[in-house]
């Protein structure tokens, strides 16, 4: 067989979302145009020393998942699942992610509709990450050691484990005794995509057969505030359900967010052979680097590379581009200029899933992948929820003599952002993240016709 044409085909889907028990509700809530960002109360609780108070966050009981303290209290000895998912040897290595991440795992291979012998393979692999490094665990743990004086030993035998670079993927790798790749690929906040994008070069280049992909953020009011103390980026200022407003003229920061999406991908004839439900074909992926030096300020220039390496000489045009749409100012304003820069004013839609459950970092680019993969199946495009009014000057960038992107203001591409989901005839997503240090990803998705 001709490795290097092999197509990947998406089989299973599963995860975390705030405010959802599981995908049927997200799917509902989603395209009944709901927001899932709330008042967080423990932000609140710390009055005016955090200045956003608003999170797309999810609790244990949420997740019918119960801390078991330690005796230093904040650190986990072990967790409970009420539900009986995933065994007690298991729950006693992972942090609150890494049990999102195994949910997540296990729900796509029961979609996917994956044999025992078929996981436990050194054909199928583990490609999962996150953004955070486990902040929940080492702050009571220092806490506890460096200020309060207490003996290492009372911080528990799993503190490695639970903050580990790769733990959600060892998690996994342990809990299904996959025999293939098991590794995190991070990338900031295009993680979750990366990770995705990563599994199916896997797949195409013939090195794996079968993937679990994605990316998580567990909930961390430890998270929150490292992004709390930088200057313009949460949101502040708007109801929780309009704090998220991607691309409009009053946006003044992302809403930080928490999640898990975890996807089951597979060599396409061989899911096509045993007669599994395709949940749509990943056709090209692509990733590259601004090149700029700056860690923070994106790049036209960069976005456009990636455009073209994505589409390549072959001008497919998407039905729906997937943005990144953070909410913030110089972010959203990049973006939707090279989109236009790549595809044009028309023949297509723009759909901003942060508008309805912010930014959940590590997870975003895996969640925003499922929604896409939920735009397929509905046939219907996600709205830019808040995008209210735009721009109807220049950007002060677009002024400037070395600016060569399109010199219309933000406004006059306004048809291409719906406010509310619509019916449309969808056969390809692209989806678009990007992340600090000038990382970009992109990957096309097609419905499968055959």
């Amino acid at each position: 067989m001709e490795i290097y044409g092999r197509k990947v085909a998406v089989v299973g889907m599963g995860g975390a979302f705030p405010t959802c028990k599981n995908l049927i509700e997200f799917n509902q809530k989603l395209f009944s145009n709901q927001s899932l960002i709330r008042t967080w109360d423990q932000a609140e609780s710390f009055g005016e020393r955090t200045r956003s108070k608003v999170s797309g966050y999810i609790t244990e009981e949420e997740m019918d998942l119960e801390m078991i303290n330690s005796i230093l209290g904040e650190i986990p000895e072990t967790y409970i699942d009420k539900l009986n998912r995933i065994p007690a040897i298991n729950l006693s290595t992972s942090d609150i992610g890494s049990i999102w991440a195994m949910l997540g795992a296990l729900e796509s291979i029961k979609m996917a509709g994956w044999e025992n012998s078929e996981v436990q393979s050194e054909h199928t692999g583990v490609v999962v990450a996150s953004c955070g490094s486990g902040n929940a665990i080492l702050r009571p743990i220092w806490n506890n050691f460096f200020e309060l004086g207490k003996k290492s030993r009372l911080g528990g035998v799993h503190g490695v484990d639970r903050t580990m670079t790769y733990r959600e993927a060892a998690n996994i790798g342990c809990l299904l005794k996959t025999k293939g790749v098991c590794e995190s690929i991070t990338s900031a906040c295009a993680t979750g995509l990366g990770n995705i994008g990563h599994a199916y070069r896997l797949i195409k280049y013939g090195l794996q057969e079968r993937m679990i992909a994605g990316g998580v953020e567990a909930t961390s009011i430890e998270s929150f505030i490292l992004f709390d103390s930088m200057r313009v980026v949460l949101s502040r200022g708007f109801s929780p359900q309009e704090s998220s407003r991607p691309f409009d003229l009053n946006r003044n920061g992302f809403v930080c967010s928490f999640g898990a999406g975890i996807v089951a991908l597979e060599e396409y004839e061989s899911a096509k052979a045993r007669g599994a439900k395709i949940l749509g074909v990943i056709d090209e992926y692509f990733n590259n680097s601004d090149g700029d030096g700056d860690m923070f300020y994106p790049s036209f220039t960069g976005q456009q590379r990636l455009w073209k390496g994505l589409l390549g000489n072959n001008n497919r045009k998407p039905d729906v581009v997937k943005v990144h749409g953070t909410s913030t100012p110089a972010g959203d304003a990049i973006e939707l200029l090279s989109v236009v820069d790549a595809l044009g004013k028309k023949d297509f839609h723009i759909s901003a899933p942060k508008s309805q459950f912010g930014h959940m970092l590590g997870a975003a680019g895996s969640v925003e992948f499922i929604t896409a993969l939920m735009m397929l199946d509905n046939q219907k495009v996600l709205p830019c929820l808040n995008s209210t009014n735009l721009n109807p000057e220049l950007e002060n960038f677009q002024k400037t003599d070395s600016w060569q992107g399109p010199k219309e203001p933000l406004a006059a591409f306004r048809d291409l952002l719906p406010q509310q989901t619509f019916d449309k005839e969808i056969n390809s997503i692209a989806c678009l993240n990007y992340g600090f240090g000038g990382t970009n990803s992109a990957i096309l998705l097609s419905k499968d016709h055959s």
